[in-house]
């Protein structure tokens, strides 16, 4: 069972362009385990690695959320394992057929052929990263 972190949550929002004046009252308590983990029995952690899936939003280092009880359908983000190796992609699923589809165009994607092995451990619900340097 995952231990309740309640942390403050402000009753107002914060501009991102023009600064307004802001109110020191907090509406309630939030714990981001209940906003980011849906299936707690089914869901894991892994840190991303490398730069395939930045168009997603996806960067070098950052921690994925990944939901095993989700079906993966068609433009899904999932953690596969070609082969034997693991990656993060997305999956593309037309006319019988599989892709696993690179979010940088520096990086191909995966096109499946007979006599390939493909595993979907789980579909990345959410992504946290840092933005310090």
């Amino acid at each position: 069972m995952l231990p309740r972190l309640a942390l403050p949550l402000f009753g107002c929002s914060v501009r991102a362009g023009f600064p307004s004046p802001a109110t020191d009252y907090i509406s309630e308590h939030l714990d981001l385990n209940e906003h980011l983990i849906a299936h707690k029995e089914a869901t894991f952690f892994l840190r991303s690695k490398g730069h395939s899936m930045v168009g997603a939003g996806i960067q070098d280092g950052d921690l994925l959320i990944v939901d095993r009880s989700l079906t993966p359908g068609h433009r899904c983000v999932v953690i596969a394992v070609v082969d034997g190796e693991f990656t993060c992609k997305r999956l593309w699923k037309r006319g019988g057929r599989i892709r696993l589809v690179a979010e940088n165009p520096e990086f191909p994607s995966i096109d499946l052929h007979d006599g390939q092995e493909l595993q979907i451990w789980g579909v990345v619900t959410n992504v946290i990263h840092r933005i310090l340097p």
